[in-house]
């Protein structure tokens, strides 16, 4: 594909999975995919940016909530086939799942020295107050963002631009259907801010990785997610633990990782860790982290054997239980390594 400008500086690879930022409304008035040449037409601006932007695809666009972790194994696998010939790279993804997948990509992709944004729209292209515009443009330019003085990548990292801020793609959460806002990052500081400049927050970016890139192939889908909640029964709880072959479940427990004492719901539990189960306590609360003992209604999960998840999101979470599990049989193996910060997905106190 020709390039953008005459003397590009950069090169970015767009991979186009589909998404509200790649529709437009067909003659029955219903949004359909476009394919990424309508986008570049509706989007004059990208000729202005000095920088190549080639583009691939999955295939056939999809809509974000039919994302499946072989999709994210093949964005993985496009990214190392490419790793070499660009300088970032810019998933233009759904946003409702795009959180899952930033957090899936930040564990395949392990000691990534280039940038991958993840970024998307509540708007599509074709709508005169999309916000796909601005968050294409500004992905990119985040992308192929690089150090003043040294010349580096300025983030190598899965990131998330979304309205303004670019955030750790494995501390993003999906709050909002209705605003341009649509992503936070309530446990973690934002990466960069796009005003009129764009202001990078370095300290809290990860440190250039010393390693070649490593490019992950396998994930466990043998996990599952349980909520708790005023209510919940043995029955319910036995249907969820003792699902056949189930490896691995994260726990969205109250508070601070506080959870039902009664004997039946504890008896569950070690039932499940007796059988092999790994069991991530996760809180339901957007902010704030687990603090696993800290109560009495939580001190007996340590004492099972559950992993306390800290600031983790549930996003992360799922994810980064079905990377372990994909690569380590060894049950405490994977539970050491779903207790460490990977990816800069949980803050270490």
């Amino acid at each position: 594909m020709p390039a953008i400008s005459e003397a590009p500086q950069t090169s970015i690879l767009v991979i186009y999975t589909g998404g509200t930022a790649g529709m437009a409304y067909n003659k029955r008035g219903e949004l359909v995919p476009m394919n990424f040449e309508q986008i570049r037409r509706k989007m004059p601006e990208l000729r202005q940016l000095n920088m190549q932007v080639d583009v691939t695809n999955l295939g056939e666009p999809i809509d974000s909530s039919n994302v499946t972790t072989a999709d994210w194994l093949r964005m993985a696998a496009l990214i190392a086939e490419n790793y070499a010939r660009y300088d970032g790279f810019v998933v233009l993804h759904g946003t409702d799942t795009m959180a899952y997948s930033a957090a899936a990509l930040s564990f395949l992709l392990e000691n990534l020295g280039k940038t991958v944004v993840f970024t998307g729209a509540q708007v599509p292209v074709g709508r005169i107050r999309t916000d796909a515009r601005r968050n294409l443009v500004t992905a990119l330019e985040m992308a192929a963002a690089r150090h003043p003085m040294a010349k580096t990548v300025r983030v190598p990292e899965v990131c998330l631009f979304f309205n303004d801020l670019l955030i750790r793609g494995n501390r993003a959460k999906k709050v909002e259907s209705q605003q341009y806002d649509a992503f936070r990052s309530e446990n973690y500081p934002p990466l960069a801010r796009a005003g009129i400049e764009l202001a990078f927050n370095d300290k809290q970016i990860r440190l250039l990785p010393a390693a070649r890139l490593r490019v992950h192939e396998r994930l466990d889908e043998r996990v599952s997610v349980l909520r708790l909640f005023p209510g919940l029964t043995e029955r319910m709880v036995r249907a969820q633990l003792e699902v056949a072959d189930l490896r691995g479940c994260v726990l969205e427990t109250y508070g601070s990782g506080n959870a039902p004492t009664t004997p039946w719901f504890l008896n569950c539990l070690r039932e499940a860790t007796d059988r092999g189960v790994l069991l991530l306590n996760v809180s339901q609360c957007e902010e704030g982290r687990v603090l696993q003992g800290r109560y009495e209604t939580s001190a007996y999960l340590s004492e099972i054997g559950i992993v306390g998840g800290d600031d983790i999101t549930v996003e992360a979470a799922i994810t980064k239980l079905m990377f372990v599990l994909g690569i380590s049989e060894n049950p405490a193996q994977a539970r050491r390594l779903l207790g460490q910060d990977l990816r800069g997905e949980i803050t270490p106190i």
